[in-house]
């Protein structure tokens, strides 16, 4: 069972101040790191009145010198708003910065207004990820290239080894798409997008990167008192729904994917994307989902008070995580 713990340091007028949620997303990075955790997830957006991270990879460089072992994963960067040859030094760096430990997940992006505030175009955006991956490739090996009729050298090469590139999205031809010009693709929570990217690899003769893992709710809350974090967090995660679906009517004039149709609190709770539980029942969550699975802590969601995370972070350090046996052969996580 692979553990991520993931932030997007939104900071809504009514949650906590924006200062204090990033000063606890670096200190809980420690906190997973010295727990064995697998990955930080970090997602980025632009524009957004809530000041959602736009600079997923400044917060990685700051995560990986308090941590050891944790690898750091963009969940995803935006790259058709960035600048080729300064996403490929400030990747380099954070990959140097981090002894290796950067996964560099990157993707198309879909808000009009995003593209509009870098002066990009959005219809370009695919064609832009596929020239993304050729220059870092070239970029990153250290030597000078030509590139669209200029020659650029990107010094310093990322060490101790290039970062693995990931690439997002929410369909079939994405999918094949990352098969084919990325090192992996970014796990999607529609489990049906995962066999194409599958067959995708075997086609091209790539290692079969087996199947897909199961996956656990994308926000998980330990309590032994549901009922009142229910209360406690309904106004972040109902936050979180309204923003995600005025984002994709603002890309394809209406709410699109998990966020179409309204999200009451009723529904909010019978989602098996959301869940409050108490230790025993995470631990029966673990179980059921198995060895080959993600499990996702996401503590400081929209703004939550770092303070009422940190109680939940710690009752999950003494209920549950000790009953998550570790396989020190290699390396997992298993319930």
């Amino acid at each position: 069972m692979e553990l991520t713990i993931t932030y997007d340091l939104r900071a809504p007028d009514f949650g906590a101040n924006r200062n204090a949620l990033y000063a606890a997303a670096l200190e809980q990075a420690v906190w997973a790191d010295d727990l064995g955790f697998d990955v930080i997830g970090l997602g980025e957006h632009h524009s957004a009145a809530d000041g959602y991270n736009p600079s997923s990879l400044v917060v990685a460089s700051a995560m990986a010198a308090r941590t050891r072992s944790i690898k750091l994963r963009t969940s995803v960067l935006l790259a058709p708003l960035y600048d080729l040859a300064k996403l490929a030094e400030d990747a380099a760096v954070t990959q140097i910065v981090s002894n290796g430990r950067l996964l560099l997940g990157i993707g198309a992006g879909y808000r009009p207004s995003e593209f509009e505030t870098f002066g990009r175009k959005l219809e370009d955006r695919w064609r832009v990820m596929g020239e993304t991956c050729e220059f870092l490739r070239r970029a990153w090996t250290g030597e000078e290239f030509e590139w669209q009729g200029r020659r650029c050298l990107v010094t310093p090469a990322p060490e101790p080894f290039a970062p693995p590139i990931l690439l997002g999205g929410s369909s079939a031809a994405a999918a094949r798409r990352a098969a084919r010009i990325a090192d992996g693709w970014f796990p999607p929570l529609d489990p049906r997008l995962w066999q194409p990217y599958r067959q995708e690899c075997v086609a091209l003769g790539k290692a079969d990167p087996g199947e897909y893992p199961s996956h656990g709710p994308i926000f998980l809350w330990v309590t032994r008192d549901p009922e009142q974090a229910w209360r406690q967090l309904m106004p972040h995660i109902q936050h979180q729904l309204q923003s995600y679906s005025e984002w994709t009517t603002e890309a394809f004039g209406r709410p699109a994917g998990p966020y179409a149709g309204e999200m009451t609190a009723e529904t909010v709770r019978k989602s098996p994307a959301y869940k409050v539980l108490t230790p025993e029942q995470t631990l029966e969550l673990a179980h059921q989902l198995g060895d080959h699975s993600v499990l996702y802590l996401n503590p400081l969601l929209a703004g939550i008070d770092p303070a009422l995370s940190w109680q939940m972070l710690s009752l999950y350090e003494r209920e549950v995580h000790p009953y998550l046996r570790r396989d020190v052969g290699s390396g997992a996580l298993s319930p």
